[in-house]
């Protein structure tokens, strides 16, 4: 393997030693290159190939803060003039941008060296990364289980140490949950902090935002450093920072008022597994000297999975019909997945009235939230609520793929309707802790801090005040100084 210590870097260590001149950009191209070549295939993580594009750009890179440091982008929304973002679907697999998204542009111009498209579920609808087009992504830890997603093959990536960090999108839990299956440190941003220019403003009314999964905190704190300047007409403003994330990282976060849970927030139960990584950061915390006590916000539960759902599926029936448009067609269930045409079928049949209804129950639900936080500084649940399943355990089932085929047929409202109540009882109970900050808006980080009996990672979500980026990066530091994760790998 070329340039050994490679492997236990991280991006901004990296970065330091191009600077001091003992290592070229040219060299980190090829040690990630090397390693992809060699790991990818155990894992199909990478799925669209950049290397040459960057070997002719590794002569002319930008003196930005992290430059030469190896970089993935995940194949979904972000887009990279002449190269595709397939969003894993195959109408538009062929297709090559002709402009770049600002937030590509911006990774670039801090002198990342983006070196390929990871895997991701067909325009990120599932909290698994299996499409029918790119196939299983595997966790390094553990090749029959799943790295989680959407943003599956960027966290596979980052913990088989191909790459030390990738980008990464969060709609409903895709960069904590993949960070919390794959042991990475992943931080949603507050709503608003990155830009979705010049593209689109907003997706799936607002509950997407885009970041990285790491393997250290400040390496999380200095990408979004790298991409958080708004640009005009953005429709949110998230709270101006008050200075770089990556000096946060390390201060004193002081004696913080946590409130954690053991239940789940949106369905189900908690997997003993998951209850034992709540206990053990409680106790960390506890140990650190924060003021801990158990406590949760109230919220209207049923109310705010349905309107998830809704919001969700009204996106995705958008992008469904969109995606047919530039590809000159008009929308057909065999160019899509079953559950994205499902979704779209719901999102046809919503009215706006309905969406606008759901909306609001978001927006009031979220005022109560964030007086929550008025009394607490974080909040405290497990990410997932089950261990990382197995590839193909939250695949569609045959009985659900003829039910699908009968609402294809008769896609009528009432039908929808149960469909999309069956949703929120069932397709939540793995991931049932993500999506209400998503909702709300605010920063929520998954920490890796547990390992199960089986050796596959359970991470910890902790959540912040609106804009308040600060207090996680502080806290996530000390977590992480005094659980230390990094050296913990899977084995290569």
């Amino acid at each position: 393997m070329k340039m050994p210590e490679y492997d236990k870097m991280d991006a901004v260590g990296l970065a330091e030693i191009v600077r001091k001149g003992e290592v070229s950009p040219e060299e980190l191209l090829e040690a990630a290159a090397e390693r992809i070549a060699s790991r990818n295939p155990a894992l199909n993580a990478v799925v669209y190939d950049m290397t040459s594009r960057a070997r002719a750009r590794v002569k002319d890179l930008p003196q930005g803060p992290l430059r030469g440091v190896p970089f993935l982008v995940k194949d979904l929304k972000l887009k990279i003039a002449g190269t595709p973002t397939s969003n894993s679907t195959k109408l538009d697999v062929h297709r090559n941008a002709t402009q770049s998204s600002v937030i590509a542009e911006r990774y670039e111009a801090a002198g990342l060296q983006i070196l390929g498209k990871t895997n991701t579920p067909e325009f990120g609808i599932m909290g698994i990364t299996e499409s029918e087009l790119r196939g299983p992504c595997r966790n390094p830890w553990d090749t029959g289980h799943t790295p989680g997603g959407s943003s599956g093959g960027s966290a596979a990536a980052v913990a088989a140490r191909m790459v030390p960090a990738a980008h990464s999108g969060d709609g409903g839990g895709s960069i904590r949950i993949p960070a919390s299956c794959t042991g990475l440190f992943g931080l949603k941003p507050t709503r608003g902090r990155v830009t979705m220019a010049p593209f689109m403003g907003e997706a799936w009314s607002g509950f997407v935002q885009e970041h990285v999964v790491t393997r250290s905190v400040r390496d999380s704190a200095a990408l979004l450093d790298a991409v958080d300047a708004p640009t005009p007409g953005e429709p949110y403003a998230a709270p101006a920072k008050a200075g770089p994330w990556l000096e946060e990282v390390g201060r004193d976060p002081g004696k913080l008022r946590v409130a954690f849970t053991r239940d789940t927030l949106f369905a189900g139960d908690t997997h003993p597994d998951c209850v034992a990584a709540v206990d053990r950061a409680v106790a960390l915390l506890t140990e650190l000297g924060h003021d801990v006590v158990e406590a949760k916000p109230e919220f209207p539960r049923a109310e705010l999975v349905r309107a998830y759902f809704l919001c969700v599926a009204s996106g995705v029936a958008w992008f469904v019909e969109q995606t047919a448009k530039t590809a000159g067609k008009k929308p057909r269930s065999s160019d899509f997945e079953p559950a994205t045409w499902l979704l779209a079928l719901i999102g046809w049949k919503t009215s706006a009235a309905e969406l606008i209804g759901a909306e609001v129950a978001v927006h009031r639900a979220s005022r109560d939230v964030a007086a929550f936080f008025g009394d607490h500084d974080v909040f405290v649940t497990s990410t997932l609520a089950r261990p990382p399943a197995r590839i193909g355990e939250l695949a569609l089932q045959p009985n659900e793929r003829r039910q699908m085929s009968v609402l294809k047929m008769l896609p009528l409202k009432a039908l929808l309707d149960v469909a999309l109540d069956k949703m929120g009882e069932g397709k939540l109970a793995w991931t049932p802790n993500t999506q209400l900050f998503n909702q709300t808006g605010q920063p929520a980080m998954s920490v890796p801090l547990h390992w199960n009996s089986a050796g596959l990672p359970i991470g910890v979500q902790i959540a912040g005040r609106f804009g308040g980026e600060a207090a996680l990066f502080r806290l996530a530091a000390q977590l992480e100084g005094a659980a230390p994760w990094a050296d913990r790998a899977p084995a290569l």
